[in-house]
Parts: structure tokens; sequence; C-alpha cells
């Protein structure tokens, strides 16, 4: 389904979907035709809802998530590019997906590769991480999702710093902040990432994929949609067959 992906490698699983952003030469930058698979992989888990695991790639043995947009093409684009959105609709759109986004952090997650990573529910990384915003050195704003999901992330003093002063977070900083939950070296990061996607696939999928959802809802939707969302699940076959499960273990 995907062979003719030349951005994007994928490896499609049971459970969970790896998608690995391959575009070493340019250190992953973003460019509209990983935009354009970026697309037509959420087109296929909004109809086959799986776990996303998001990760990068080697550039001369080192790991790099995404170095952000490609400058080449960012450089020409003009007022009605930026009122299309190309960034801020993909990363919405993979925010969105039914069930959680995972991103396996490496190296360099800059610019439009930090806003993608922030656009994901989970987010895991290795010491050698390096998370920032650069936009505003190049004369631009961080129009894909920072300006807004990063005072959420980490808090408006910080988030201020990261855009309006250059500020990079290191690993640890990242770590401290809970922007990142988890570290592991390189060659445990896809491991790490698919033992999490593991432990979210164990869970029921109707429950996580109706958590993710009210999660996302506004505050004046709350207590309602959690009444309604239970009152869906309360009808639902697996939650009569996991808590006789748990009531059958308890007896043991």
């Amino acid at each position: 389904m995907f062979e003719h992906f030349t951005a994007l490698t994928i490896e499609d699983g049971e459970g969970h979907l790896v998608a690995r952003m391959n575009r070493p030469e340019v250190r992953n930058a973003i460019d509209a035709t990983m935009v354009a698979e970026l697309h037509e992989l959420c087109a296929y888990l909004e109809t086959t809802p799986k776990i996303l695991i998001l990760t990068g790639c080697e550039v001369n043995g080192r790991g790099i998530f995404a170095s952000g947009a490609d400058i080449a093409q960012l450089r020409e684009r003009r007022r009605e590019d930026a009122l299309r959105g190309i960034n801020s609709q993909i990363f919405d759109r993979i925010h969105h997906l039914p069930m959680p986004v995972i991103a396996a952090l490496d190296g360099y997650a800059l610019g439009g590769g930090a806003e993608l990573a922030y656009a994901a529910d989970f987010r895991i990384g290795t010491p050698h991480l390096k998370m920032g915003q650069p936009e505003t050195n190049l004369g631009i704003i961080a129009a894909a999702g920072a300006l807004w999901r990063l005072k959420e992330l980490v808090g408006e003093p910080v988030a201020l710093e990261i855009l309006m002063a250059g500020r990079i977070l290191n690993a640890q900083e990242a770590l401290d902040l809970h922007l990142v939950t988890e570290l592991h070296e390189p060659s445990e990061l896809l491991d790490a990432a698919r033992a999490l996607a593991d432990r979210i696939g164990a869970q029921d999928p109707l429950a996580v994929r109706i958590t993710k959802r009210v999660f996302a809802a506004p505050r004046d939707a709350h207590p309602h949609i959690d009444e309604l969302a239970q009152a869906i699940l309360f009808e639902s076959d697996a939650k009569f067959d996991r808590m006789q499960a748990f009531l059958e273990r308890k007896k043991k």
C-alpha cells in the first residue's frame, strides 16, 4: 500500500504502525512530498485505526527526527501558502487520529520537526535529543502548532523563551519539563516505543479511542461529554468481558 512512498518508510503491524521519516540527505526536512505522504497515511489510519509511531532516521551514524520544514521550499512560499496551512493542517490531522500517536525522538527535532512531535500524544527520546523553534531567527513564526501547543505542554515562561529567544532544550531539560516522558539509548528507542504501543494496545481499543477524544474536549464540555462517553462504553461487550475476567482472576 505504501510502496510508492519516498519520504516515509512504513512498517505496518497488527496493532501499530511505524512511520519513519527517511530523507537523510536533508536531515528529514519536511517538504511537500512528505506532507502528501503523511496525509495519505492519515487517510489509512482514519479508516483502519492503529497506534502510530513516528520516528526519524540516521544521518552519518547519528539519529535525527526532523530538522524542520524544507527551507528551500519555505523561502519561496508566499501569503496564499501560509493561509493554506500546509504543515499546520497535517499536524492537526495527525493529532486527531483515532488512536494514540507516539513520537520517538532522536537528535534534532527543530522547527516543524518539533511541532510535529508536539502533535503526538506521547513523546519519548534519547539523550541526544535537541528540541526548539528557530523560526523567529528566520523572520517567521512557529505557525504549525508551537504557538499554542507549547505553552500547554511546558508552561508559558519556558514556551516564550523557546519561541522568542531561540532556546533549544536538551534531552534532560525536555524530560524535566515532561515534554518527553522517557529517555532511552538510540539503539533501544524504537523498542521502547513499541513497548509503549503494546501497553496501550493491551487496553480496550474503544475505551482508548473515546478517552483520547474526550480528553481533547474543551472544559465546558465536561462533565457532560464524560457521562455520554461512559454511557456508550457501559453497553459495550468489552466492558462486560473485561470486568468478568477481572472478577474471575480475583477469585483465584
